[in-house]
């Protein structure tokens, strides 16, 4: 581990220990200037691009003992200062050539504004000694400790919060993490100000001309000037504020400065953790995309359905989002990746889609969208080999709005509710369809003839081929709600929602964790029937899609008729009878054809239920047991819903061939994967607990090893 050598005592617990308190790597931001280039044309798609700006500094220094500390007031005629210059206040983003550089211009800042700069933690490397890392702040931050108070020393501090974070990233420069301007007490005039430093004090002072040093400012261009740059700042133009153009992220006053303190605080927790901007050639931000590790690593495992969720945007939320989902091995939601974009434009979700597919390397199976012309033509230009099909959640939640003002509502909603959900096949759609517009006089109505032309990307009769893992919400009462719900209203800012991103996550990746002990240590669940089934895939499946395949096998007894209806050599046609419950209570009968193929153990059932959720349904199951099938065959238990999925997707799919010698995202991404499965097995029991952290610790030895032989 790095040394944390805190300079100064403080009372206040560090935040800053807890996030850049790392192991030895370079920092995965690269130079100013990374630049990646996603189709033909001739616009980059820039992380970070810099501006070198010449800030006058004068380098004399002078030292006093600590009882020679004193505040003075620059005078012309004492020959100490030669010229006054106005320091650019400090913003993410900057970056100097050396740590004394950033010292000494933070030092002369805060000289100018008037306040004190002490060092409030640096961060050492390991072997090396070799600082990396600082935190900066006002002499007035934290408290004493309590064994001080005593002292005869007045208390001056005053918890104040002004600081600078920075980190030496691969360039050798040091670069501006995070940044706070404001204090809570007030400031002197344009003080002689002096820190401590290494056991001395060192000072700001101006000198002569000659003596002056120039010290290399760099900014990042993706910020906006609004926030942390003097108006009087050459590049102004440069980092306008988007705020108002429809081709440009509209962001508030500190956003774009939450978003960039957000992403390098990932980073240095996290080497993978990618984001990208996309900026015009003014420098304005447009688009931004990210994905951190598990991320990354759940969309390998879950990528084959995913969920492209742009109701932030239609629903004209305080924040452009765009989310993309899958379904886990718990038939839960993971998130895969976010977005922010500029609109609702072509150009802007085939840019993030690029990307997704670039970063993520995965060509889902299906695609679950909203109806939205311009993320449906991005989709068929980058994925034109998935299945892309519309929610029908979002479908059914419109129907208020746009039918809503119609005389006859109710009838309406009824009507078109049993066309959707209660057809088997498409021509009892159509007629229930037809029946509806005509009976009720709505031929005419445009969002009824625009779902209607559209038909087979969201009517349930239409997506029988299609695999959809839970995805579809194809039955009454079914939801898929966004991965934020609780989260974010439409009022959110962006800075509230990058904090409570944190703690949705958290909770996610800890209710997973959670599911994968409860599924991996227990070896069959409450059984509920003698049926084979179902002691069959209890050992199997994890507890959560368990129970939901054991629904169906309990309403195997609201089936009371098996029988045939057509036999075409090993295929044969059996209609099975089933007691549902239709409304006002009423129970009534349905027919459910099943097609099975005896010669390979193939099974059908007009419903779809293995299409839409994954399992068979309890119709199939009843075909099968009429058959003396007495366990399931294999072609019907799905890898992705079983209890040990992650660990044999990883064997199946480990890298065992040719790994990149210059890829450091590769590296993380194989080296993520295997720690993992020693976690999750780890957490099996005990005996496995201290197997696996001896395990980690030996191979944290051989690896340190190799660094002290080199």
């Amino acid at each position: 581990m790095e040394r944390s050598e805190p300079v100064d005592e403080d009372v206040q617990a560090s935040e800053y220990l807890q996030n850049d308190e790392i192991l030895e790597r370079d920092d995965p931001m690269s130079d100013g200037g990374c630049t990646l280039r996603i189709g033909d044309d001739d616009e980059a798609l820039v992380c970070s691009s810099d501006h070198e700006i010449d800030v006058g500094f004068c380098q004399n220094q002078e030292r006093k003992s600590e009882d020679d500390v004193t505040t003075e007031e620059f005078d012309e005629q004492s020959g100490l200062l030669v010229e006054r210059k106005e320091f650019e206040a400090p913003a993410v983003g900057m970056e100097f050539e050396s740590y004394d550089d950033a010292y000494n211009y933070y030092n002369c800042y805060a000289t100018e504004v008037g306040f004190r700069v002490r060092v409030k933690n640096s961060w050492f490397k390991r072997r090396s000694k070799e600082k990396y890392g600082a935190v900066l702040c006002c002499s007035s931050q934290g408290f004493k400790r309590i064994n001080d108070v005593n002292r005869v020393r007045k208390e001056t501090r005053t918890g104040c919060p002004a600081m600078i974070r920075m980190r030496q990233v691969d360039s050798k420069r040091w670069r501006v993490l995070e940044v706070t301007l404001d204090h809570n007490h007030l400031l002197g005039s344009k003080l002689y100000k002096s820190v401590k430093r290494n056991g001395t004090k060192r000072k700001c002072v101006s000198s002569p001309v000659s003596d002056a040093k120039t010290i290399k400012l760099y900014r990042a261009r993706v910020m906006d000037t609004v926030d942390n740059v003097n108006p009087s700042f050459t590049l102004k133009k440069q980092f306008q504020n988007s705020a108002g153009s429809p081709d440009l992220l509209n962001l508030k006053k500190g956003d774009s400065a939450s978003i960039y303190n957000y992403f390098c605080r990932m980073q240095l927790t996290n080497p993978t953790f990618f984001y990208l901007m996309d900026v015009n050639d003014e420098g304005q931000l447009r688009n931004v995309f990210w994905a951190d590790a598990f991320s990354k690593v759940s969309c390998s495992y879950f990528g084959d359905v995913i969920f492209i969720d742009n109701s932030y945007i239609s629903g004209k939320f305080e924040i452009p989002l765009v989310t993309f989902t899958g379904v886990n091995h718990h038939g839960k939601t993971t998130l895969l990746s976010c977005g922010l974009l500029a609109g609702e434009t072509m150009e802007s979700y085939h840019w993030l889609l690029k990307v997704w597919l670039s970063v993520m390397k995965c060509s889902p199976q299906t695609i679950v969208t909203d109806r939205c012309k311009p993320l449906e033509a991005a989709i068929s230009q980058v994925f034109p080999g998935s299945h892309h099909r519309f929610s029908l959640t979002h479908i059914m939640r419109k129907i208020p709005e746009k039918l809503g003002g119609l005389h006859n509502y109710d009838g309406v909603r009824k009507a078109f509710t049993k066309a959707v959900y209660e057809t088997l096949k498409v021509v009892e759609f159509e007629a229930a369809w037809g029946f509806m517009v005509h009976n009720f006089g709505i031929v005419d109505n445009e969002w009824l003839r625009s779902l209607y032309e559209e038909r087979v990307k969201w009517a349930p009769v239409y997506l029988k081929d299609t695999f959809f893992a839970g995805i579809a919400a194809a039955h009454p009462g079914e939801t898929l709600n966004p991965f934020f719900e609780r989260y974010v209203h439409k009022q959110t800012p962006l800075k509230e929602f990058l904090d409570k991103y944190e703690l949705a996550l958290q909770k996610k990746h800890k209710e997973e964790t959670l599911s994968d002990m409860e599924s991996l240590n227990s070896n069959t669940a409450e059984l509920k029937t003698k049926c084979s089934f179902e002691t069959q895939l209890s050992r199997i499946y994890t507890r959560n899609m368990f129970k939901k395949f054991q629904v169906e096998i309990e309403e195997m007894y609201s089936c009371f008729s098996t029988t045939q209806i057509h036999v075409d050599g090993p295929l044969v046609i059996f209609l099975v009878k089933e007691r549902v419950q239709a409304e006002s209570n009423r129970r009534e009968i349905r027919d459910f054809e099943v097609l099975y193929n005896r010669s390979v153990g193939e099974v059908r059932c007009i419903c779809s239920c293995f299409n839409f959720y994954g399992y068979l349904c309890r119709h199939a199951l009843c075909v099968l047991n009429f058959n003396g099938v007495e366990d399931l065959p294999l072609r019907y238990i799905l890898p992705r819903w079983r209890k040990d999925y992650k660990r044999i997707h990883f064997a199946g799919n480990a890298l065992t061939g040719f790994v990149d010698g210059t890829d450091r995202n590769q590296w993380f991404d194989q080296l993520y994967k295997n720690a993992l499965q020693v976690v999750e097995e780890g957490a099996f029991s005990l005996d496995h607990y201290k197997v696996a952290l001896q395990a980690l610790q030996q191979s944290l030895d051989k690896v340190n090893s190799v660094e002290e032989k080199q």
